[in-house]
């Protein structure tokens, strides 16, 4: 892979903290000047990534600025449980490492004013932008909620 941990973050780190449309076009806009392997291998390091998030301390944490019709917790959706990892990767690398040594620290990119889905659509963009064609490739690791197996015991059989 030609995208090292380094060279990832790096390229995180021009999101300045925030996965917002134009910040992630502006991401999407860079990688697409590269060869199609550092494409990829962002892909592939920002799934591993998001992968390592999907634990169930994370997932189980409430919506910070939203409660149910009675007062209670609002807890995350699957979307919004993804949203948010992405949310902490856009934070950085600092931010990333932090919160698996204190969930504390993850709880606040809960927050509905996070809103990273782009992210998820830099290596799409990126691809498309080189190649005029359209990503057709999986990465390593599945990001999708609930896919980290070892991150919620509780789920297995």
């Amino acid at each position: 892979m030609r995208i090292t941990q380094a060279d990832f973050w790096a390229l995180i780190d021009t999101l300045n903290g925030e996965a917002s449309e134009l910040n992630c076009q502006r991401l999407a806009e860079e990688l697409g000047r590269r060869p199609v392997a550092d494409i990829v291998g962002f892909a592939e390091r920002h799934a591993e990534a998001l992968y390592r998030l999907d634990q169930e301390k994370f997932g189980v944490l409430p919506v910070v600025d939203l409660t149910d019709r009675d007062g209670s917790p609002f807890p995350m959706s699957a979307d919004q449980f993804l949203y948010t990892r992405c949310a902490v990767v856009a934070a950085g690398r600092a931010v990333w490492e932090s919160v698996f040594f204190d969930v504390d620290k993850f709880a606040p990119y809960t927050s509905t004013k996070y809103d990273a889905e782009w992210l998820l659509y830099v290596p799409d963009t990126a691809y498309e932008l080189a190649t005029g064609q359209e990503w057709d490739s999986s990465t390593r690791y599945c990001f999708e909620t609930f896919s980290n197996k070892d991150g919620w015991p509780d789920l297995q059989d």
